[in-house]
Formats: structure tokens, C-alpha cells, sequence
């Protein structure tokens, strides 16, 4: 690489480089955020009808309509829901996954008391705690790397997942997902002064970025091996967090980053210097990760939902995103839910 593409000096509330450091001092450390207020837990309610998917098994999964294969809402506990109530003292909390290093959707802000964990996904986490335990601030964040999200699942490290995850039908064979809460899709950003155009020809020959474990690594190498992308496009830069990538860019070791629109133009936001190229050439919907076999869970999350679109999404999406993707929430709110028939 031309070391003339080097951008050592970072804008913005810091600069990234600055960010990536905080969030490796504290990636270590599991976030306890102070009690500040209290509410009664609200009294369960039925769940309203389920839609009329016609339900299939995990190998007929089509990743268009991956979304769509989640639980009825339904406010009625169950033995996870139990378990985490059980517990006592300074325990007695809801155990997230959660980014802290995507502006905007998970990160802490050098500009708080101890550089507050704030967010998207975040006011997301809270809305849940609130459901679950009665007290919004009854979350214990654990922060964890892209490529662990599944894992830290699978292994009880974390009740759920709260992090920009993609619901896709391979993940759905390893983990239950909530009905969506946000959709995006994969988009190219690159320097503005890069030949760059989008996800075609112009990543011919260029070094693209991509997390380790991200559904960006997976469309890019499906493309490459269907003829879909240039043959030529070097895809062999992976990193742990979708945050590297753009380091990488910025340090000029690699041409280009695919990852989420939404979470590409937050960065966009950080860093003059680089911009979305093209349109966004897959739609994806968030969607919080769960154990397969927590039923209870994945239903109770699912009525927090139906009541967060109604009374919370909008306010958070003003506050966090707004200012990237735009006052009009349109192209980002996910379709109205769909369960699975007899769920």
C-alpha cells in the first residue's frame, strides 16, 4: 500500500484510534451501571395471534425470510426467565453481550462519567431489564469481539446478545433470535478519494476488510467463488472487531471495508476522510440472540419489542442515529413481526 493513504490524524469526539484504545483497556472489564430508577414489573399480557408463516425446519431455513422464524410474544415466565430472577444480590441482573466500540450503537463516550456505555442496541438492553427485572439498570454489559457473539451465548457467559447481529439462517442453527428490531443492509466504505465505486468492479485488485464471523465475509467470499465479485478482490483481512477494519483503512493497509450500512455510516460520521460508496446490495435485520432452547426468553423479548415500536424505537433512533442515516427512520424500521404458525 502507498504509505501517502495514511491518515494518522482522526477527527471527531477523539478520534477512532483514541476509541480503539479506550475500548481495549476496557474490552477486560464487565460494565455494572449504577441503579437510578425503579418501576414495577409490568403484569404479563396475552401475545396477539401469530402470523400465517407456514413453519419449516432449520435446513429449509432461506436466509431471505430467516427473520421471520422467531417465537409468538407472550409475557408468561419460564425456566430462563426463573433463573435469572433467582439470582441475588449485586447478581440479580440481566446479562448482555454489547459492542462497546460502534459509535452511536454501542460505545462509551470519553465525554461522560466514566465514559458511560450509551447506545442504540444499549437503550435496547435497558428496555429489556426493565421487562424482565422491574429496574432498567438491572444489566450487566459484557462486552464481546464480533466473532465472539455466538460463543459467549452457547456457553452461558451472556443471556442474550444486544450487538448489530444479522438474523440468518446459519446462525439461527446455533442460536434462537427475537423478531427484528432494525433493518440495513452490506455497503463499501472507502476513502473519498479511492476509485471505489461500490460492490463492483472497482474492488478488483483491492484489499476489502471485513469481522471475522460477519455476514460481510460471507456474501463477499459466496460472491467471489459465483463469479458475483471480481476473483481478484483480496478478502484475506479479517479482524475480531468491525472497529479494526476501519483503523486498517485509515492507516492505508487496506482499499476498502464492507460491514453495515448502519454501522458504516456512523463511522463515516467519525472520520471525514472516508465515505459509503455505492448503494447497500443486501437487506439484513438486527435481531437479539438468545440460547436455542430459551423459549420464555426469546417470547418475553419478543412482547418488549412489539411495545418498543410502538413507545421507545422512535425516541432512541432520534437521539443515537438520526444524525447518520437520516430524520426520516423509514428504511431502517423492520417490517411489521411474522412468528412461526402454532408458535
Amino acid at each position: 500500500m502507498d504509505a501517502s493513504r495514511a491518515r494518522a490524524s482522526l477527527r471527531g469526539w477523539g478520534g477512532v484510534a483514541t476509541m480503539a484504545v479506550l475500548c481495549a483497556l476496557a474490552l477486560a472489564f464487565v460494565l455494572l451501571l449504577p441503579c437510578t430508577q425503579r418501576a414495577p414489573a409490568e403484569p404479563g399480557r396475552a401475545a396477539p395471534p401469530a402470523a400465517t408463516g407456514t413453519q419449516v425446519r432449520a435446513d429449509n431455513c432461506v436466509d431471505a425470510e430467516a427473520h421471520e422464524r422467531t417465537l409468538a410474544p407472550s409475557g408468561a415466565d419460564g425456566p430462563t426467565i426463573e433463573a435469572i430472577r433467582a439470582r441475588t444480590g449485586a447478581k440479580r441482573k440481566l446479562v448482555v453481550g454489547v459492542d462497546q466500540n460502534s459509535y452511536r450503537w454501542g460505545y462509551r463516550d470519553p465525554n461522560t462519567d466514566g465514559a458511560r456505555l450509551e447506545g442504540f442496541d444499549i437503550d435496547l438492553a435497558h428496555r429489556i431489564a426493565q421487562d424482565i427485572l422491574g429496574d432498567r439498570d438491572a444489566v450487566q454489559f459484557k462486552a464481546i469481539p464480533t466473532n465472539q457473539r455466538i460463543p459467549a451465548i452457547q456457553d452461558g457467559r451472556v443471556d442474550m446478545v444486544v450487538r448489530t447481529m444479522t438474523i440468518t439462517c446459519d446462525r439461527l442453527r446455533q442460536v434462537a433470535f427475537s423478531a427484528p428490531y432494525f433493518r440495513t443492509g452490506q455497503q463499501v466504505l472507502a476513502p473519498k478519494s479511492s476509485p471505489v465505486t461500490g460492490y463492483d468492479s472497482s474492488l478488483a485488485g483491492k484489499e476489502v476488510c471485513t469481522a471475522t464471523g460477519s455476514t460481510a465475509y460471507a456474501k463477499l467470499d459466496a460472491d467471489r467463488k459465483a463469479g458475483r465479485l471480481p476473483g481478484s478482490t483480496d478478502l484475506s483481512t479479517t479482524v475480531p472487531n468491525q472497529l479494526d477494519c476501519l483503523v486498517r483503512l485509515q492507516l492505508g493497509e487496506v482499499d476498502a471495508v464492507v460491514t453495515d450500512g448502519a454501522l458504516a455510516a456512523s463511522q463515516a460520521a467519525q472520520d471525514p476522510t472516508v465515505e459509503l460508496k455505492g448503494e447497500a446490495f443486501t437487506t439484513e435485520y438486527y435481531g437479539v440472540a438468545m440460547k436455542k432452547d430459551a423459549d420464555d426468553l426469546v417470547r418475553r423479548v419478543n412482547r418488549v419489542l412489539v411495545d418498543y415500536a410502538a413507545n421507545g424505537w422512535q425516541k432512541s433512533y432520534d437521539e443515537w442515529l438520526s444524525a447518520t442515516l437520516g430524520e426520516d427512520p423509514a428504511a431502517s424500521k423492520p417490517p411489521a413481526p411474522r412468528y412461526l404458525r402454532g408458535s
